[in-house]
């Protein structure tokens, strides 16, 4: 059998150990997992060290396709090695290295030796893809180890922070967590169900006011991104009730219970979102203006309010009124994506309402940096700095992909399918700019449209 290699080799700009580290700490693998690949981890023992073992899946089309890996070869700082134990490959040996390239540069080299299944016969076709799927992902990988590594020392004076994260299963929870805790933060999950010995996590029940304050002593941070999804099914008043009732009730027994501790955390940052301003044409929104009119606008106005008792015991509160996340892994993007692949993407109505945007990873790196930046508080807006007209967004899309975009979905179909909830996301024109988070200093990843839909869709 025919035995491939490819190697991926970048340039990173910080020292070998600190590279090495990152790898080793825990939610690497997620982060280095491509947000178009739908991977569910089963089971790991240990880290990255010999004799470490990680059972996961990765979602192919209808199909769960089983991988077993085994680390077995480590040296602190310089080497790792994983191996297929059972997968996709006839063979599959990694060796991640890392080697010095002058003064606190690394270079990071990942190789991987892999044989196909019938291989020299499945060479020609099968080859041909393994390798182009090869390059995008490692191209992924390694902007994104660069990316964060340079997130994570520019915040270094912070030090380690102990964060207490509320919906941590969800879209931004999920992608959040592996982000601080390959930076060296310690993360604890409030969740619904008995918690797991050993996950760190803290049980809570917003509805019934469930919250035990000494689970919390400690934290220096705390994240609320809770709620019931907004963009699910039609907004019946049952579901109506359930929206409001998730945001205030949560908000309002995280805030009490902080602000009951000693010493309280010293920031809260509380999920909020664009809806805040409604449906406003053209207007261009910062900060300052006040909430408009609509259901939603309403929802987030009392979410924010329910925050007070955190905000009366002196705590940091910030709001981050998040923008449309990009991201094939949920949300506005995954439902696009099949219909624009398939050449029946289109705008929406007239397509002039505005889309106020930002890519999955500057959610994440604006929430770190809400969390590590002491002049912050109040509302901030987390959206890319440019908003695009839904005609603008359809046809960058269409362009990135490749693809035709001449479908238009008109007015009347959205409002008969949603109802209340077509009229007020994907009907509603909010232009929003980010003007406090960028005259604090964060620096976007994809402040244009087109490059932030070609790095989450791995789009070389």
């Amino acid at each position: 059998m025919t035995e491939k290699v490819f190697t991926k080799t970048s340039r990173i700009q910080a020292p070998p150990a600190t590279v090495f580290q990152w790898h080793a700490r825990p939610g690497a693998l997620e982060r280095l997992t491509p947000p178009w690949e739908s991977m569910r981890i089963i089971q790991r023992t240990g880290g990255i060290q010999t004799g470490a073992r990680v059972f996961f899946t990765l979602k192919t089309g209808p199909l769960q396709v089983p991988w077993h890996a085994e680390h077995t070869d480590y040296r602190e700082n310089e080497m790792f090695r994983d191996r297929q134990v059972k997968g996709p490959f006839r063979q599959w040996i990694h060796t991640h290295r890392f080697r010095p390239d002058g003064e606190n540069v690394c270079l990071l080299e990942d190789t991987i030796a892999y044989k196909l299944h019938l291989s020299p016969f499945s060479d020609p076709f099968a080859g041909r893809f393994v390798r182009r799927k090869l390059e995008r992902m490692f191209a992924y990988r390694h902007e994104t180890t660069r990316l964060d590594i340079a997130a994570h020392q520019a915040a270094a004076s912070a030090g380690s922070l102990h964060i207490l994260i509320s919906g941590a299963s969800g879209l931004v929870g999920s992608t959040l967590i592996p982000f601080l805790t390959t930076g060296g933060h310690q993360i604890t999950r409030l969740v619904r169900r008995a918690p797991i010995p050993g996950n760190s996590e803290v049980f809570w029940d917003p509805a019934a006011s469930k919250l035990e304050p000494k689970e919390l002593q400690g934290v220096d941070a705390v994240i609320h991104l809770a709620g019931e999804n907004i963009g699910e099914g039609r907004w019946t008043q049952a579901k109506k009730r359930e929206i409001l009732a998730s945001r205030i009730q949560g908000t309002s027994l995280l805030a009490e219970t902080i602000a009951g501790l000693d010493p309280p955390p010293k920031v809260l940052i509380c999920a909020s979102a664009i809806g805040y301003y409604g449906h406003r044409g053209e207007c261009l929104l910062q900060e300052s203006d006040q909430a408009g009119k609509d259901y939603i606008s309403m929802v987030c106005s009392e979410w924010e309010k329910a925050a007070q008792p955190a905000i009366q015991k002196g705590i940091r509160v910030v709001f981050a009124r998040i923008g449309i996340a990009l991201t094939p892994a949920g949300g506005a993007l995954k439902k696009l994506l099949p219909v624009f692949r398939i050449g029946l993407g289109g705008k929406i109505a007239s397509g002039e309402q505005y889309m106020s945007w930002i890519s999955i990873d500057d959610v994440i790196g604006a929430l770190h940096h809400l969390v590590i930046c002491p002049d912050l508080e109040g509302p901030v807006n987390l959206t890319a700095p440019l908003a695009v007209t839904n005609a603008e967004f359809t046809r960058t899309m269409a362009d990135v992909l490749s693809r035709p975009a001449a479908v238009t979905v008109p007015a009347f179909a959205v409002k008969m399918m949603f109802g209340e909830m077509g009229k007020e996301v994907p009907l509603s024109s909010t232009r929003v700019a980010p003007t406090r988070l960028l005259e604090s200093g964060y620096c976007f990843r994809h402040p244009e449209l087109a490059g932030a839909l070609a790095h989450v869709l791995g789009i070389q």
